[in-house]
């Protein structure tokens, strides 16, 4: 009883890295991009995935709301020369970016962003898929 029990445990630890890791379009819509431009709360540069907290408003309309993007990893941010201090609370920014598939749901995928300022950017175009 005590094999199969480790066993199991074995199994369930190998397994759990590949459930770990998610599908964009799980949970968002990836054909659709949307424009949000507001000011950065919070920068949380981290792994699996960094995001980018900002309290906007879309660009064709709606009130200003808070929005949580879901950027790339840590990794691929630093080999884009992208660190913990590239945005700053305060930082005006332009996101495009995919909705989430819950309308209610102000979490985004960002496909693209710039900072006005000093015109700063990553993304190559509004229709990247990254």
């Amino acid at each position: 009883m005590r094999t199969w029990l480790l066993v199991g445990i074995g199994v369930a630890a190998l397994c759990a890295p590949a459930q770990g890791h998610h599908s964009f379009s799980e949970y968002y819509l990836e054909s659709d991009t949307i424009e949000v431009e507001g000011e950065v709360l919070e920068f949380q540069y981290k792994n699996p995935h960094s995001w980018i907290h900002v309290m906007g408003q879309e660009a064709f309309g709606g009130g200003r709301k808070p929005y949580a993007a879901e950027w790339a990893s840590v990794s691929r941010l630093e080999r884009e020369g992208i660190n913990a201090k590239t945005l700053r609370p305060g930082d005006v920014v332009r996101i495009w970016a995919s909705p989430n598939r819950n309308p209610n749901d102000n979490r985004i995928r960002l496909k693209r962003i710039e900072r006005r300022a000093d015109r700063w950017s990553w993304g190559q175009n509004r229709n990247e898929n990254r």
